[in-house]
């Protein structure tokens, strides 16, 4: 499919027991989020496109071909429109093993002119499935489940993958390890995505776009960290667990610390993070909590914070009794979002396009690895 026309295209409704789903939206970007809050319509809107809600009545087109018009009596069906779908619940074959789940979607595969043995081992590579091949699915941890349900549906050779909260089942820790794995497929596969998920770091880290519901309705829509730091937005999205996102390399390690540099060459910045056991050179993302940045307007001396970060501010503003602050650090860098209080503000004579200082503690820094 040419991405320089629409990925996808909808205009469709359908009845829910409190509402209605009214979705219109063009796709532009090859991945998209949905976000809101549980019972907005987000799990419909999947299925709608997966061609499993009969009650669905409109339009879905995916680049030039017609899922769904109800004008024209066209509903093509789930299995003819090469959608790989990983719904919440995994739903995994409990009596097969893992290179059995992998090999389900083999005619689909085959049928659509894919090299199944070829595929099968580009997917296990990139998903690092090869030991856990003949294990029984029973047998897996929560991760290792998640995994092969992506690997599921990458297998049958799909046109596009939904992902329906696909980090909502896992603990903490599970998420920081399998966030890497889907950035993986996102970049190695590069599939037209549509990513359901409750949590805004999670978005940002993935999706291009980002699309957000509130009773059926679309209230906003676009970048993600644009989007996501509306007054009217933010405040949902702090309570998710907002966090600044960003990608960068391993570049050195101490005995308690490592660091990151995030950027480009000409343009970086290095971050200092807890010790993290991975290869110099080899790429992460680390994530940090817009309150857990202070500012200062000059730079700290005698400070047991070890990241003191140059930055210029670029906006200011009132949400939710608090103030967000955006800030440039780098050129190719998304902004900084930083929560103070007005008193703050006020007290330092901060206005967008002065220079400050980002502090940040080492152990304030959540590392994705």
């Amino acid at each position: 499919m040419n991405l320089c026309q629409d990925v996808f295209r909808v205009r469709f409704s359908v009845p829910l027991e409190r509402f209605d789903l009214e979705a219109e939206f063009a796709a532009s970007r090859r991945v998209t989020g949905l976000f809101g809050v549980s019972g907005s319509g987000k799990t419909t809107w999947l299925e709608t496109m997966a061609g499993l809600c009969p009650t669905a009545r409109g339009l879905v087109q995916f680049g030039d071909t017609i899922w769904l018009d109800s004008k024209r009596h066209v509903d093509v069906p789930p299995e003819r429109r090469g959608i790989g779908y990983v719904p919440q619940d995994h739903l995994l074959f409990p009596h097969k093993t893992v290179r059995r789940n992998l090999e389900a979607g083999q005619r689909r595969a085959v049928n659509s002119g894919h090299d199944f043995v070829r595929m099968v081992a580009h997917v296990v590579e990139v998903l690092e499935l090869e030991p856990l091949l003949e294990q029984s699915v029973r047998d897996l941890s929560g991760g290792e489940r998640q995994r092969v349900a992506l690997g599921r549906a990458l297998c049958s050779g799909p046109r596009m993958l939904l992902l329906d909260e696909p980090l909502a089942s896992l603990d903490l820790h599970l998420r920081r390890r399998i966030l890497p794995f889907l950035q993986r497929v996102r970049d190695q596969f590069e599939l037209p995505m549509l990513v359901v998920s409750h949590n805004p770091t999670e978005l940002q880290a993935l999706c291009e776009d980002l699309i957000v519901l509130r009773q059926g309705r679309i209230v906003a829509t676009g970048e993600p960290l644009q989007v996501l730091t509306r007054p009217e937005i933010f405040p949902f999205a702090r309570s998710q667990g907002f966090e600044n996102i960003w990608s960068g390399r391993l570049s050195q390690h101490a005995e308690h610390t490592s660091k990151v540099v995030l950027g480009t060459a000409g343009s970086q910045v290095a971050l200092t993070i807890p010790r993290v056991d991975i290869k110099k050179g080899e790429s992460l993302s680390v994530s940090v909590a817009a309150d857990e940045i202070l500012l200062s307007t000059a730079e700290p001396v005698n400070l047991s914070a070890r990241n003191h970060i140059p930055a210029q501010l670029e906006s200011i503003q009132s949400v939710d009794h608090r103030c967000l602050i955006t800030a440039r650090i780098c050129p190719d860098l998304s902004l900084v979002v930083i929560e103070l209080t007005a008193d703050a503000i006020e007290d330092l004579h901060l206005v967008p396009g002065a220079s400050v200082y980002l502090l940040i503690k080492t152990s304030s820094v959540t590392v994705y690895a």
